[in-house]
């Protein structure tokens, strides 16, 4: 099934098609110029011997069915009718009967005539037409299959209008249909094959171009990511090892000097507060270093990263807890997975909600693990969700489309939120 979604392979499958299509259109145009050109042969033909084996055959009282004049006419037409490929003749007076047939039983009859039998009577062009052999006067064709009856005017000795009526064989038209078809197919079919296979490898090898042109752009993609999250582990371990640790080191000084009983009581309140601030700043900075580089998505490391994504929560007046049970069999796509919803979730949280209490549970149920986050923010409605304050959501579902997971949120406006990601291990 991949073989037959490679350009290659369409490129060759709508060329087969094309030659069927063509080869089909191609059987059908020759049918048709076929039989017509059968038509118009078959007029000439009726023609031809109207005005030179027939008319001039007619004898006086033919029109009057002596039967002399019959079986002269028929000695003189036979033989020439015959050489023609004529499959049987009728000859007409206009008012229907029937003055010659080869089929001797039909002379004498009278039968109605068509409207453009008479047409053809009061002057019109010859005509060639498929003959209805459900017609009584053609009762006695129709062992012959198919038919084509043509008919022209001629004119009695007594100066009467008669028609001449021929038919022919339609085994004729598809000689001419296989013929045209012989004469034209390897011309077409060759000349769509001699294509198909000319332009087949140049599109091979322009799609392998492209492909490796791909290959390349996904390789340059990766490396760029790669160089990305490399300088990204970097910023984050400089600012761990540098800034992060003389913070810590200022912010436990300055509550040890809070807590010298030598220190005046006005130093000691303005010692603490400043080291508050600094252990408010070492949180945030915290967080940030996690925004920037997770520490560790593996399963032991997770809870870790947790703890390091709501530091900051105390700063906004948010009381968060992390809590985490039972993780061991998480893969490292799926800890991932969590602790990008659990950021997402708690940015949204922080941002917006205007929360008090913020919980994080991570917990195996069944065959897989399930990631809650909840608030007692002021919620929102989840069918509502084109606004600014909401593309997190998008995102959220965006993220668990992705990894296979299933996403479930709850809230309304006042009743806080329920975000929930579940997992399978």
């Amino acid at each position: 099934m991949r073989f037959l979604r490679h350009p290659v392979a369409q490129y060759v499958a709508a060329g087969v098609l094309m030659l069927v299509v063509i080869a089909g259109a191609l059987s059908w145009l020759s049918g048709r110029a076929a039989t017509t050109e059968a038509r118009t042969e078959a007029r000439r033909t009726t023609e031809l011997l109207g005005r030179t084996v027939v008319q001039p055959a007619v004898q006086r009282g033919l029109v009057q069915l002596d039967a002399g004049a019959i079986d002269r006419f028929n000695r003189r037409v036979r033989d020439a009718l015959r050489t023609a490929d004529v499959v049987r003749v009728k000859l007409w007076r206009s008012d229907g009967t029937v003055v010659y047939s080869d089929q001797s039983e039909l002379i004498g009859q009278q039968f109605a005539l068509g409207a453009a039998e008479r047409a053809v009577l009061e002057g019109a062009p010859t005509e060639a037409e498929i003959s209805d052999l459900a017609r009584r006067e053609n009762r006695n064709e129709r062992d012959q299959g198919g038919l084509l009856e043509v008919y022209t005017a001629i004119e009695s000795p007594e100066g009467d209008p008669l028609l001449f009526e021929a038919y022919y064989s339609l085994r004729g038209v598809d000689d001419r249909r296989t013929a045209l078809l012989r004469a034209f197919r390897p011309i077409t079919i060759a000349g769509l094959l001699v294509f198909l296979a000319a332009t087949t490898p140049l599109l091979a090898l322009l799609t392998r171009r492209l492909e490796l042109a791909a290959a390349e752009r996904e390789q340059l993609l990766l490396l760029a990511a790669e160089a990305s999250d490399a300088e990204r582990r970097r910023i984050a371990r400089d600012l761990h090892d540098g800034v992060v640790q003389d913070l810590a080191a200022t912010a436990f000084s300055l509550s040890a000097a809070a807590r010298d009983a030598e220190a005046p009581d006005s130093w000691r309140a303005r010692l603490e507060s400043a080291g508050a601030s600094l252990r408010d700043s070492l949180r945030a900075l915290r967080s940030l270093l996690v925004e920037i580089h997770p520490p560790d998505l593996r399963a032991e490391g997770l809870v870790a990263a947790l703890e390091d994504l709501v530091a900051s929560a105390p700063a906004s007046g948010v009381r968060a807890t992390v809590s985490a049970a039972d993780v061991d069999g998480l893969t490292g796509r799926d800890a991932a997975l969590i602790w990008r919803v659990a950021q997402e979730a708690v940015r949204n949280c922080l941002r917006h909600a205007a929360a008090t209490r913020l919980e994080i549970t991570v917990a195996r149920e069944g065959d897989g693990h399930v990631l809650t986050v909840r608030d007692d923010g002021r919620g929102f409605d989840p069918q509502r969700t084109t606004t600014p304050d909401h593309f997190g959501l998008r995102g959220l579902e965006s993220l668990a489309r992705d990894g296979d997971a299933a996403l479930t949120v709850r809230s309304a406006p006042g009743a806080g939120t329920l975000i929930q990601l579940r997992v399978s291990s």
